[in-house]
């Protein structure tokens, strides 16, 4: 399908994905999705697209960022081909009316999604969180993105991730690393 992976349908392999990621896939309407087993040594992008033969092109890389208003904190999730960088300070924190947009610290981020740190995708969510998509990685026929577990990956159609509850699509998101 992708490099080297060797994919199951995610409803076949949902003992690879976190709780809330396996309960997402379960009521997921849209185009099917795939699991992968992978070496959780090798979650990381860098050393998963060498070690799996997956283009960097074809690798989607989910993070969460916060920003503060007040005493409100607003979350969300951002999701930019591994060949970009997320525009956090600019794009994002904007979008979230926020003075400055920061990442999620680990702990707070494998804590608020119930998914591993390196392993966070967009599937899964809080129901509350925007998921902020670059419209590459909706372009792409397929991406990699995490399975909320280090051990296993989602291969999933781009457009897919357009299709989740709380997706926009926001051109300028990511921006050449």
């Amino acid at each position: 399908m992708i490099g080297r992976l060797r994919t199951v349908p995610a409803l076949d392999g949902l003992d690879l994905l976190a709780d809330p990621v396996a309960d997402a896939v379960r009521r997921w309407t849209g185009p099917p999705l795939h699991v992968a087993p992978i070496d959780p040594d090798l979650a990381d992008t860098a050393a998963f697209c060498e070690a799996y033969e997956v283009p960097l092109e074809a690798s989607a890389n989910c993070v969460v960022v916060a920003g503060r208003r007040g005493e409100d904190l607003r979350t969300a999730a951002v999701v930019v081909l591994a060949t970009t960088r997320a525009d956090v300070n600019g794009l994002v924190r904007r979008r979230l009316e926020a003075r400055k947009a920061s990442f999620l610290p680990h702990a707070d981020a494998v804590e608020r999604t119930g998914m591993e740190f390196g392993g966070i995708t967009p599937f899964g969510l809080p129901a509350d969180w925007p998921v902020l998509v670059d419209p590459a990685v909706v372009a792409a026929p397929l991406v990699v993105v995490g399975s909320g577990l280090r051990r296993s990956k989602l291969v999933v159609p781009g457009a897919a991730l357009a299709e989740l509850s709380c997706a926009e699509v926001l051109v300028g998101l990511g921006q050449p690393s």
